[in-house]
């Protein structure tokens, strides 16, 4: 599930969203109201329950090979995602929707940008789309979907190597 040329998605379990109009998000520490999407590159981070912890690691321009190997995997491809067994069933569970939106209404945020930002009211281009079964779209992609009893392990090797990574809903993961 990834967005048109000219798009952008928003992932959400709820799919009766009419209008997205800009909100601080509780997980951020912004202060600006924003309506949140992502771009291609980060769709496969939100192919998760909302509220599931995920550690996601890629091969990016200055990694290693020593860390590839050693963190994804020698010829495991070029990224991993990572979660805890009890969230096993959510994500078999969970109903996930994806909006298209215009991407002419959005900016990049971060640096470097992980995701798209609205500062104005944004009406989908159409009905939201069923993401349909997560395991699946990660196997298609090529991802590799690991599950642990618990991610601060994986989290912390991942944090001290060269490859890119990112850590969504970390607060909700096991201690």
């Amino acid at each position: 599930m990834r967005p048109e040329p000219g798009q952008v998605l928003h992932f959400s379990e709820d799919p009766t969203i009419e209008r997205f109009v800009p909100h601080v998000a509780v997980t951020t520490a912004l202060t600006e109201p924003y309506v949140w999407a992502v771009g291609a590159d980060r769709c496969p981070d939100y192919w998760f329950p909302r509220a599931c912890p995920r550690a996601m690691a890629w091969v990016g321009p200055r990694t290693t090979e020593a860390d590839r190997d050693r963190i994804v995997g020698a010829g495991c491809g070029d990224r991993v995602h990572a979660v805890e067994y009890c969230w096993l069933q959510a994500m078999r569970d969970v109903r996930l929707y994806a909006y298209r939106l215009p991407a002419a209404d959005f900016t990049p945020i971060g640096d470097p940008p992980h995701a798209v930002v609205a500062t104005v009211p944004v009406d989908p281009l159409g009905p939201p789309e069923p993401v349909g079964d997560l395991f699946e779209l990660h196997e298609e992609a090529g991802i590799q979907l690991r599950v642990l009893p618990d991610l601060w392990r994986f989290w912390k090797e991942v944090t001290a190597s060269t490859l890119e990574f990112s850590g969504i809903r970390l607060r909700n993961a096991r201690r």
